[in-house]
């Protein structure tokens, strides 16, 4: 009976990851296909924890060109573990989208940063328990809070992929979270 015990207590640790005391899927659905969690981890702004995040992929891979190249659906997977006003958490995400992109790449990808600035200005502050996912279906990005829908989607795969530079590209906003989302964490 013990050895079933920890039998099933492996299977479990297995497929979920805990971070930042949130759960974590190992699994999602994107548009309708499986996605499968990449990587976990706790993204930590001075000495506090701001969100616990998942990265799913397609296919699992330690490698961030491949992560941010794969075809296919991803899910970004943020879950704010305190309040952050929705002019903080978008400047952030802005920073590191310019921090990985040249002036000629900022100003392609311009109006639809602005169209994400927008949706999260209108949901207004990103409030502790709150789950925000940036979900890429192959034609655009969707962004939904708590499962519900936010905005309009925002399209181009190039947009995606200067998402997914903010945590995985050459300047990530935190090293050992940009490992961690890589299953090295």
């Amino acid at each position: 009976m013990t050895r079933y015990l920890l039998l099933v207590c492996l299977a479990l640790s297995a497929q979920d990851a805990e971070v930042g005391g949130v759960r974590i899927d190992d699994a999602a659905q994107v548009g309708g296909a499986k996605v499968v969690l990449n990587g976990a981890g706790v993204r930590k702004v001075l000495f506090f924890n701001a969100y616990a995040m998942g990265l799913y992929l397609p296919k699992k891979t330690g490698t961030p060109s491949e992560a941010i190249a794969l075809e296919g659906p991803k899910r970004i997977s943020i879950h704010m573990l305190r309040d952050i006003g929705a002019g903080r958490f978008t400047d952030a995400l802005n920073d590191g989208i310019k921090q990985n992109h040249s002036e000629a790449d900022l100003k392609a990808l311009d109006a639809r940063v602005q169209a994400l600035t927008a949706t999260m200005a209108a949901i207004g502050e990103a409030k502790k328990g709150m789950t925000i996912t940036l979900d890429w279906s192959g034609a655009a990005t969707v962004i939904a809070i708590d499962g519900k829908p936010a905005g309009k989607p925002i399209e181009g795969a190039d947009f995606y992929r200067a998402l997914l530079r903010i945590w995985l590209g050459d300047k990530p906003v935190q090293d050992d979270l940009k490992k961690a989302l890589l299953g090295g964490g």
